[in-house]
């Protein structure tokens, strides 16, 4: 195989070469010869490229490296590859016959931002495979949150909800070669990088905040000035700093936050955008009689504006994502961003149902906002209000960041219902005004398979991607010869879905959730014998899957028949069950997570 570059070849391009190079390589006859050129032709905009390829030459040119190489495996799934999960193992690479090389098209992305966020407990290898598979799903972003994913690694090598796995010693050194390793893999792929979002607070408080973890010493008198009160106390919230929020009408708490942000955005010049957020709380902004004078909205959209009158005084172009999110959902009311081409509008609807897909049709009016009374909106139409208030006075770039394989996914034991959610979400994106999506998420979402990012990838890339046609892709490739019968079963088991259930909304005792419950708890258990037998790694994660389906689903319907003591023995026994199981689970099942998820929301 002969693959040339035109022009000065970066490292993104000479990857896009060697992939194609190693992929053809194993499709093709080994005698058979091909030169194929990879060019750019630098243009702005939503990633771009074409395909031109015959059986001894073609070309695949994009506005970018990075477009170039997602040519190259777009190309590579039309000719039959497979990417169905995180790690090469879990790839389909078929046999192709010498005449087989055709292709000629022309794509250009439906959405500028498709990225997704770490969220879970990860080892290095989880964060490394993902970040190889997001280009080939025609991703083009990834969000470290934090400075570091510290909280995520720790989760991992410290089996947080698993004591039957002995932790292991998580030092700065691992860390910080982790994040390392994590952005020379981004780099070498040409995918943008998101970082920090979380922790800003923490750190202008005096904390090294790389997680929500509680903080044992007590906040410095000097520092206390600088932290919000509430209910007549400054003090750390809840005893995490990640969490506190800061008295932003005191100078010194301004100026400490912006030097902070413009500080990081000249010491890490690879950060594509840079997450400017506030405490991940709500109901706990500063009560003070000078922030009360102003709204916590009015007060973030000026401190937006002084770091990036800084940026501006330093030479740094660095995009700033700012968040639509708690009680930042109510717009200011005085205050404008200057310059909103620095700026990129982050909608999180966190407390948003996952019964249905969004709906613009019925937007009511925003309610009145009360300093430390707020409710989060769970209907779309109230979610979707506060965005319609933020663009009323904001037109520039944007995206939604979402959860559905964040939490809600739990309850969705067959993985049809969130991944068509999400497909419908997508497509409604341009009459939302929106320009992508990164998805606040689980790195192992897969269980029973990862069918929804598969689909979120392609309906990101192909705005008019066919859902059922990526369903029907996907399980012929996992399950092959008997897809028709896996996905018979999970679709019986998405017609049970309990998503906002297990998000913790509604009563606990609930006679519909229950006999749903009950129903999938049987479906599991007929999965889990006719998983048996078959063969391929998708059918074995597919037999653990239905054995714990069938454990949570029976703690879920106890739980909705209100046998609160019932429930909670039925999740100890799911809990031994996928803890003891967990070296097998790894890639598939986020063990930490999905305990974390079944006990704290929806209370088990």
């Amino acid at each position: 195989m002969n693959i040339t570059v035109e022009h000065t070849p970066n490292d993104t391009l000479r990857f896009a070469g060697e992939e194609l190079c190693s992929y053809l390589g194993r499709m093709l006859p080994a005698e058979h010869a091909c030169a194929i050129q990879l060019n750019v032709f630098p243009a702005p905009g939503n990633d771009r490229f074409s395909v031109d390829l015959s059986p001894h030459r073609g070309t695949i040119t994009g506005n970018s490296s990075r477009a170039v190489l997602l040519g190259v495996y777009d190309a590579l799934r039309r000719l039959g590859c497979r990417f169905l999960a995180p790690g090469r193992e879990n790839e389909l690479v078929p046999s192709l016959a010498s005449d087989g090389l055709r292709l000629r098209y022309e794509t250009t992305a439906a959405y500028f931002h498709r990225g997704v966020c770490i969220e879970g407990a990860d080892s290095r290898e989880n964060i490394l495979d993902f970040i190889d598979w997001l280009p080939k799903l025609g991703f083009n972003a990834f969000f470290l949150q934090f400075r570091t994913p510290y909280a995520f690694l720790a989760r991992w090598y410290r089996h947080l909800n698993n004591p039957l796995l002995p932790p292991q010693t998580l030092g700065p050194e691992l860390v910080q070669a982790v994040t390392a390793q994590a952005q020379e893999e981004l780099a070498r792929r040409g995918l943008m990088l998101h970082k920090v979002g979380h922790g800003w607070t923490g750190a202008v408080l005096g904390y090294e905040t790389d997680s929500w973890d509680a903080e044992a010493r007590p906040l410095p008198e000097d520092k206390r000035p600088l932290a919000a009160q509430v209910d007549g106390t400054r003090g750390l919230f809840g005893g995490v700093p990640a969490n506190t929020n800061l008295c932003l009408s005191n100078a010194r708490a301004r100026e400490r936050f912006a030097s902070l942000v413009v500080d990081y955005a000249r010491d890490d010049p690879a950060v594509d955008y840079l997450h400017v957020w506030l405490a991940d709380c709500f109901n706990n902004v500063c009560e003070c009689p000078a922030c009360r004078e102003s709204t916590i909205s009015d007060q973030y959209v000026a401190l937006l504006n002084d770091i990036d009158r800084r940026l501006t005084a330093e030479g740094l172009d660095t995009k700033l994502v700012f968040l639509l999110y708690q009680e930042l959902l109510w717009p200011p009311i005085r205050e404008r961003l200057e310059h909103p081409e620095r700026f990129v509008l982050m909608f999180a609807p966190i407390s948003r149902t996952f019964a249905r897909a969004y709906d613009a049709a019925h937007v009511p009016p925003i309610p009145p906002y009360v300093r430390n009374r707020i409710t989060l909106p769970g209907d779309l139409g109230e979610n979707l209000a506060f965005l319609r208030g933020w663009q009323g006075i904001f037109g520039g770039d944007s995206f939604v960041y979402d959860y559905p394989l964040g939490r809600a996914h739990y309850g969705d034991l067959g993985y049809i219902h969130i991944a068509r959610v999400i497909c419908l979400d997508i497509r409604r994106l341009r009459e939302l005004g929106l320009n992508g999506y990164i998805s606040c998420q689980e790195l192992r979402a897969g269980s029973p398979n990862f069918l929804p990012n598969y689909v979120m990838g392609r309906a990101l890339l192909d705005g008019d991607a066919d859902f059922d046609a990526l369903v029907r892709e996907y399980f012929q490739a996992a399950y092959g010869q008997d897809a028709p019968l896996a996905l018979a079963y999970l679709e019986k088991l998405s017609h049970l879905q309990l998503c906002d259930y297990v998000n913790g909304k509604g009563p606990r005792t609930d006679a519909d959730a229950a006999k749903k419950a009950e129903q999938a708890a049987r479906l599991c258990q007929q999965l889990a014998a006719d998983a048996e037998g078959r063969s391929g790694p998708f059918w074995t994660a597919l037999g653990r899957h239905a054995a714990y389906g069938q454990r949570l689903a029976r703690a879920l319907q106890l739980l909705a028949q209100g046998d609160e003591s019932g429930a909670h023995a039925a999740w100890e026994e799911m809990a031994r069950y996928i803890r003891h199981s967990e070296s097998a689970f790894q890639p598939w099942l986020d063990v930490y997570r999905a305990l974390d998820v079944t006990s704290g929301y929806a209370g088990l």
